[in-house]
């Protein structure tokens, strides 16, 4: 199934379009598994919202985008799953569907080599900066901590849980890190011409809003509220982007399912290139 409005991938696709690909990915997961099945999840539930966003006054059936389908990640060690996403992308701007958010680090290892000045814009419950997790350094826990490691900025954004460790560091090394998911109008002014990724963990919500993820946190925002953060983004070089951590067995209701892809459907509405 692909996700409401796509296209197969072919030859059809304007060069630079956007490539929707699901990374169905959860070994990492530390407390609640069932991540990889997000992305057919989100390909269903697509099915029961409207291709027209009244939000954006955009339509899916305007954007020349497309569906590659899943990557083959079940049973790979992280080392070599985010090895594998670097080296499968298709060209185009990539809209990776998680799976866990460890599947960001491939995607954004793939961009830095096109941007060296990347930026990536976190929307999370967790600061994702342990050194390691459970003994292990690559896992959903740690991934924001290897990208400042790599040299890529980041900017935290809804960040409500963490070490007393992890809270230091991105005070001290990250662009921004804030409770609120709005970002400041002096950092959205600098961040104007990078390049940008943006990357979604559903759990920035809140779970009465979005129960169906792994590692649920409390007094999360609503969703009103996280869209007008993205739209602050609109106009912004953005180069790839993510949406993870949707966890369809532990909401059996399906209402995160559909959440998340009404997100998608307005990160796609907003940040795709217009032909």
């Amino acid at each position: 199934m692909r996700f409401l409005g796509a296209r197969a991938p072919g030859p059809s696709l304007p060069a630079g379009a956007l490539v929707l690909t699901g990374a169905p990915y959860d070994t990492t997961s530390s407390f609640r598994r069932g991540s990889r099945y997000g992305p057919a999840a989100i390909r269903w539930a697509s099915e029961s919202i409207e291709t027209y966003s009244p939000l954006v006054d955009r339509d899916l059936g305007d954007v020349p985008f497309c569906d590659a389908g899943d990557l083959p990640l079940e049973g790979l060690e992280p080392g070599r799953m985010v090895r594998l996403i670097r080296r499968e992308l298709l060209p185009g701007v990539p809209f990776v569907l998680g799976g866990e958010h460890t599947v960001t680090l491939g995607v954004v290892q793939a961009l830095a080599q096109r941007h060296p000045d990347l930026v990536v814009v976190q929307w999370d419950a967790h600061t994702d900066l342990r050194d390691e997790y459970g003994g292990e350094r690559l896992g959903h826990a740690t991934v924001m901590r290897r990208l400042l490691e790599n040299g890529c900025p980041l900017v935290q954004l809804g960040i409500r849980a963490g070490t007393r460790e992890e809270f230091s560091l991105g005070r001290a090394r990250s662009l921004c890190l804030s409770r609120s998911v709005l970002p400041p109008p002096p950092l959205l002014a600098q961040l104007r011409d990078r390049p940008l990724y943006l990357t979604v963990d559903i759990d920035v919500l809140d779970p009465a809003v979005a129960p169906g993820t792994g590692n649920p946190e409390p007094d999360g925002a609503g969703y009103a509220q996280l869209l007008e953060a993205l739209r602050r983004f609109e106009g912004h070089r953005v180069v790839g982007m993510d949406l993870v951590e949707v966890s369809p067995p532990c909401d059996p209701t399906g209402a995160t399912a559909v959440i998340a892809a009404s997100l998608a459907r307005e990160m796609i509405l907003l940040f795709a290139p217009r032909p």
